[in-house]
């Protein structure tokens, strides 16, 4: 490619040759190659020293892959050393003093009383009922809140919260530092998140842990309608259904999730439960304490 000056092309544009025998401008905007009527398109410098307009640029695709990013920096940076955690997902409309509600309290204690972090949505109803519950058994109380038009902000039993804009990214926290998900009844985003949980399990995009879905009443007709439709129109496997547990109880869900945790999965953590005499040799292998 030619990237010499024509006669009565602007000081320093270059030229190439074009199908017909003529040239066409074009030049370089960083890694992007720019032709014809794209090199009319101003420099990057330009761009972001003139104040025309000033604000416009924070409305941009690019500045939100920057914004982005920073959700993901933020997030990894305030859990990279929770330690042990389970998620637990639910509906914000649950009410305090209600069956579903203590329930939650119940769960967010016995996993902080076993020394699990405890991570919920930051918001109301069953996540309010966990952060508490894991304040109340003196463990650490995680929210990850998401700006939405009609919720209130954190729960006051919120110990650590990281408030995000795009659910992509809370998502991936949910996950990323959870050890397996507690799920209470709940509206669309508890079956949202339900049902990606167990999607990133099936396809083996997260190493396989724990889902227990809390109350048989509410939860046996939707998996009854899974093994009746998914499952009885091939859409999915019989085994498919193993990715899920239902309990009744925050015993038996607090229980079924710890399973598997070891004593040493389950020591360390970033607000004191740490054993400074514990060896971290990663051929040692534990039992979990009431697991």
């Amino acid at each position: 490619m030619s990237t010499e000056s024509q006669p009565g092309s602007e000081p320093g544009a270059a030229q190439t040759p074009a199908r017909n025998g003529g040239h066409v401008p074009w030049r370089r905007k960083g890694p992007i190659e720019l032709r014809r009527r794209q090199t009319q398109q101003g420099t990057a410098d330009q761009h972001l020293l003139d104040t025309k307009g000033a604000g416009r640029f924070v409305h941009t695709d690019p500045w939100r892959v920057m914004r982005i990013q920073s959700e993901f920096v933020e997030g990894f940076g305030a859990l990279a050393e929770l330690g042990p955690a389970v998620s637990v997902f639910g509906s914000a409309r649950t009410k305090p003093g209600t069956v579903y509600y203590e329930t939650g309290v119940a769960i967010g204690r016995l996993l902080a009383e076993s020394g699990v972090a405890v991570i919920t949505g930051g918001g109301p109803g069953s996540m309010e009922a966990a952060n508490r519950g894991a304040v109340e058994g003196s463990g650490t109380s995680v929210g990850l809140g998401i700006e939405l038009p009609f919720e209130t902000g954190l729960n006051s039993w919120v110990d650590l919260g990281v408030n995000f804009r795009y659910f992509f990214a809370r998502k991936t926290m949910f996950v990323k530092y959870a050890h397996g998900f507690i799920v209470l009844p709940g509206g669309l985003g508890t079956l949202d998140e339900l049902f990606e949980a167990m999607v990133l399990v099936q396809t083996g995009k997260v190493t396989q842990f724990p889902i227990v879905l809390v109350g048989s009443e509410f939860w046996n007709p939707l998996v009854d309608w899974i093994r009746a439709t998914l499952v009885g129109e091939g859409m999915i496997s019989e085994s498919d259904l193993d990715l899920i547990a239902v309990v009744d109880d925050p015993e038996t869900a607090v229980d079924h999730v710890l399973r598997g945790l070891g004593a040493v999965e389950r020591r360390g953590g970033m607000f004191g439960n740490a054993d400074p005499d514990f060896d971290e040799d990663p051929d040692i292998e534990g039992t979990a304490e009431g697991a």
